[in-house]
C-alpha cells in the first residue's frame, strides 16, 4: 500500500520530532553500557548508527522535499 504524499509528510515529521530523539537516547545508553571505549571506536559506532536509523524510513522520507505532486496547478480546477 502506498501511502499519499500528504501521509508521508506528517509521517516524517512525526519521525523527526519524536523518534529521532528516542532514537539518540537509545543509541547513548548503548554505547554506555561498553563502558567508553576508545574514542575511535566510539565514533565508528555513532556513525553507523547515525547511518542505521534512516533504512527502515527511506520510503517515507523519498520525495518529501519536493513539490507536491498531486497538488493542482494553479491553471487547473
Amino acid at each position: 500500500m502506498a501511502l499519499s504524499y500528504k501521509t508521508r509528510r506528517r509521517l516524517s515529521l512525526l519521525i523527526l520530532l519524536v523518534g529521532m530523539p528516542l532514537y539518540i537516547v537509545v543509541a547513548v545508553t548503548l554505547v554506555n553500557l561498553l563502558e567508553r571505549p576508545p574514542f575511535w571506536l566510539e565514533l565508528i559506532i555513532y556513525v553507523l548508527l547515525g547511518f542505521l536509523w534512516i533504512l527502515p524510513f527511506k520510503a517515507v522520507f523519498t520525495g518529501i522535499g519536493q513539490v507536491d505532486p498531486e497538488a493542482k496547478k494553479p491553471d487547473e480546477r
